[in-house]
């Protein structure tokens, strides 16, 4: 109820935006398309997202998005697969594993909206005066994440190319629900743990944890999240999921061209519970580390290095072609009709 009130909110909004004028008589509103879309958890990461509901960019392509949270990519591929959502938005490693089932109606990846990994390290001591390193970590007690999950596999990636051996140099513990990591390590458990915005700069401002490097700056570029529907639901409504594009690309150019402060504005009604100045935070450690996708187009070479970070996890067997999962057509379009 309260997800459905602020969608009622930001519509009115929206609705006096557009059709106030100097007298002029107003326009009978169009009928908007009405898309579920399930993500993987509310995040600041997803910025241009929330900024695309809030600055009307979805009501302008024509449709009215409602925004699930499915808290793991398992669970919205879940939903996806079974037509309880239109749209599943998550790591694209859920549309491989499908692929690799060899479902008829497989799900295909068709836009992505962040670059690389958002989640940052948390530990329970700032870093030394000489600055952090992983060495750091080795002999300690890690919360990871969730296993076959990207955030994990690619902690998991970064500590190998740290020189440590996850499970050998030190325990990383995959047995927490996503949900429940931050609490886990605030109620004692674990020396460090890997966690999302605005969830990281909260425990840190509780003095509860200090956060210590960037996962996405180690790891490098890769389709961190993106947007799938199922074949059949793209083959029958490709016009819906052009304007959905569209108006994630209008949110991906929205936040690039403004400020921290903005952008933490404009997503505020997305995160209640969080004051500005902590929004501000996010936004602009997001924005340091180059965390967004300035095009919904995904890269050939950044799909490869994902199946790489999958394989050295163990969690791949046979690598899948990139144009058996990924759809470019409507992002490239995008792109091309908006500039």
């Amino acid at each position: 109820m309260k997800k459905r009130i602020l969608s009622l909110m930001l519509a009115a909004g929206l609705s006096l935006t557009l059709f106030a004028g100097c007298g002029a008589k107003p326009e009978e509103p169009k009928e908007l398309t009405k898309l579920t879309v399930s993500e993987v958890a509310r995040s600041v990461f997803y910025a241009p997202q929330y900024a695309a509901v809030t600055q009307g960019f979805f009501a302008e392509e024509g449709l009215e998005v409602e925004l699930v949270t499915g808290q793991g990519a398992d669970k919205v591929m879940t939903a996806v697969l079974a037509g309880q959502v239109d749209i599943g938005f998550s790591g694209p490693e859920a549309a491989i594993y499908v692929m690799q089932e060899g479902r008829a109606n497989y799900p295909v990846v068709f836009a992505q909206l962040t670059k690389r990994d958002g989640a940052f390290l948390v530990g329970r001591e700032p870093a030394p005066d000489g600055g952090f390193s992983f060495e750091q970590l080795r002999g300690s007690d890690l919360i990871g994440g969730r296993k076959g999950g990207v955030p994990l596999m690619t902690l998991e990636y970064v500590l190998r190319e740290n020189g440590l051996t996850p499970n050998v140099d030190l325990t990383v513990d995959s047995s927490v629900q996503f949900a429940l990591m931050a609490g886990a390590f605030t109620g004692g458990q674990g020396d460090y743990v890997a966690l999302f915005e605005p969830t990281a700069s909260a425990v840190e401002l509780e003095g509860k944890g200090y956060v210590l490097a960037s996962i996405g700056e180690q790891s490098g570029e890769m389709p961190y999240t993106c947007y799938y529907a199922s074949k059949n639901f793209i083959d029958e409504s490709p016009e819906v999921i052009q304007a959905f594009t569209n108006a994630v690309y209008k949110g991906q150019k929205w936040v690039a061209g403004h400020t921290p402060r903005e952008v933490a504005e404009a997503i505020a009604p997305f995160f209640p519970d969080n004051d500005i100045d902590l929004l501000e935070r996010v936004c602009r450690r997001h924005a340091e580390i180059d965390a967004f996708m300035s095009t919904p187009v995904m890269k050939e070479e950044a799909f490869d290095k994902l199946q790489t970070v999958m394989e050295q996890a163990g969690e791949l067997e046979k690598r899948v072609s990139f144009t058996s999962v990924v759809d470019n057509s409507f992002a490239q379009k995008a792109v091309e009709s908006i500039g």
